[in-house]
């Protein structure tokens, strides 16, 4: 699993066989079912998530048991619930395995070991948070601006792989839509 961290890493920047070694070190490799949670809401996130097999989503519950999608995390990226990780306080969110998954994980104190003794490590981290920050913003424009269909074809487009392996009403939930309207919005597309 390791492995596929390594090659990641690598392709975004250089670090050395000793770096990666150190990355290695710190880290916790980890095996996990469908439908396994890897943190669940009020609990305290205690790792930074790089998945390198399968598929996990961020979502939060309402009061009545409506789930509002996040996020997905597919293989070759990262997942977190940034305020809980960085603050150590209550997560609000939950993190769920939507397939069998394989991870590699860090604590908050070796990922603050790996940042003092790996500089490169550090700024690619910062360029990955402002990154999704980034991410971030366009998704709240998005779904301020865009109309239904076009949040719907925004999400083919950009996520086509997540698109073809999550149900449809996980889609539904990320785009802010009902069951009903994505439907309505398929079939339209497929009459197309």
């Amino acid at each position: 699993m390791f492995q596929i961290f390594e090659t990641y890493i690598t392709a975004n920047g250089e670090f050395t066989p000793e770096e990666l070694g150190l990355m290695r070190s710190l880290s916790t490799v980890k095996k996990i079912r469908r439908k396994e949670l890897l943190l669940q809401e009020g609990e305290v996130c205690r790792y930074k998530i790089f998945v390198t097999k399968g598929l996990l989503r961020s979502y939060c519950l309402k009061h009545d048991g409506t789930e509002h999608v996040m996020r997905f995390a597919p293989e070759n990226s990262w997942t977190t619930d940034h305020d809980s990780f960085k603050n150590q306080t209550p997560a609000i969110s939950n993190i769920e395995a939507l397939e069998n998954s394989e991870m590699v994980l860090w604590t908050r104190d070796n990922l603050a070991e790996l940042y003092t003794r790996i500089p490169a490590f550090r700024s690619y981290t910062e360029r990955l948070l402002d990154n999704s920050l980034r991410v971030s913003h366009e998704r709240i424009l998005k779904n301020l601006s865009y109309t239904s269909e076009e949040k719907y074809m925004d999400f083919v487009d950009s996520f086509p792989d997540v698109f073809r392996r999550v149900p449809l009403h996980m889609v539904a939930s990320y785009l802010g839509v009902s069951r009903e309207t994505l439907s309505r919005i398929r079939h339209a597309q497929l009459k197309q």
